[in-house]
């Protein structure tokens, strides 16, 4: 880990458990915010203040076609999930 970096842990606190479920919805195959709403459950305020929050740490990315987990996205998913 680089300096200044969060690790999984500081990130999953960061997020708590409504940023996990909106980052399992996309990875799940939500793309826009009506979806991540039904497949997560969470609140649309809640998604809304916490998609910029998921895009500046890098773990999901915005394109023409919707929401999707990056590359950092996916091992932070593989790194939680082992220390759980």
């Amino acid at each position: 880990m680089k300096k200044g970096e969060k690790s999984p842990e500081d990130i999953k606190y960061l997020l708590g458990n409504m940023g996990l479920e909106i980052l399992y919805a996309i990875e799940k195959g939500a793309k826009d915010i009506e979806t991540i709403k039904l497949f997560s459950g969470v609140s649309m305020e809640c998604i809304k203040g916490r998609l910029p929050v998921l895009m500046d740490l890098k773990l999901i990315e915005k394109k023409e076609r919707g929401f999707s987990l990056t590359l950092k996205g996916f091992d932070f998913k593989k790194r939680i999930e082992k220390s759980d």
